[in-house]
């Protein structure tokens, strides 16, 4: 039976990787996430899991699928009702098309956009798997999603625009200036969709990460509301708070 989760949420990432095992290897020891073959999957892929959820998976720059020189990112899946329609009103609000709709096989139907303010993301209607779990309390599981940029009034509302109603569960923040002689454009700069997880100790997580590298954290906010962001030595990010899944999500 096919199972659709709640629309208008992000619901699946996918790590792109020149280093699929650095990557597992940073991310299992600072997150405790568990990378594993899916055997069920006739491509074999690799998926991410927290606390036995399934919350991602894996790919291969190297694989000749990708164009040479794409940097290492994690693409986002943000779930809706019809991507062909979606994709539509997304370009009238200002969005340009990557990869047109098409169907993915067993996976469902996906579309690649880049927004108004410069993030990348995917619209995808699931087929028989819904993504994330919604209510789940395992460390290290997905509770918000934030876009900083320039103009976050501008995103949100190309968002609801586009999807016809606020996006659940994500938080649109001002991007604080660029240090003065740095370049606007680059990928440390540039606006993205950057997944906040919920964990029990933020402190610990910011020490195991400390120990792949002590430029690989950054921490803001004190006490419950301490925020850390990680960075994975190839530069994958990711914000860890403390808390439950179920607290409100900041900066709505």
């Amino acid at each position: 039976m096919t199972r659709h989760g709640p629309m208008n949420e992000f619901c699946w990432m996918d790590l792109k990787t020149r280093d699929p095992a650095g990557t597992a290897a940073f991310f299992s020891s600072v997150l405790g996430w568990d990378f594993a073959v899916d055997e069920e999957d006739w491509r074999r892929a690799v998926k991410i899991s927290a606390g036995g959820d399934r919350i991602g998976g894996v790919s291969d720059l190297a694989q000749p699928v990708y164009p040479p020189g794409t940097p290492p990112h994690i693409a986002f899946y943000l779930a809706v009702d019809d991507v062909d329609h979606r994709t539509a009103l997304a370009v009238a609000n200002g969005a340009q098309v990557v990869v047109p709709p098409f169907d993915a096989g067993d996976q469902g139907r996906i579309a690649t956009l880049i927004d108004p303010v410069g993030a990348a993301l995917s619209l995808w209607r699931p087929r028989g798997f819904a993504g994330w779990p919604v209510s789940a309390e395992a460390e290290g599981t997905p509770h918000h999603a934030v876009l900083t940029c320039e103009d976050p009034e501008r995103a949100r509302e190309f968002y609801t625009r586009t999807t016809g109603t606020p996006l659940g569960r994500a938080a649109f923040r001002k991007a604080a200036p660029a240090p003065a002689g740095t370049d606007a454009g680059t990928a440390a700069s540039a606006p993205r969709w950057e997944l906040a997880l919920a964990v029990r100790d933020p402190d610990a997580v910011a020490d195991r990460a400390r120990a792949h590298g002590p430029d690989l954290v950054t921490l803001t906010g004190e006490g419950h509301h301490r925020v850390v962001r990680l960075r994975s030595p190839e530069g994958l990010t990711f914000q860890v708070q403390g808390g439950g899944e179920h607290d409100p999500v900041p900066g709505r």
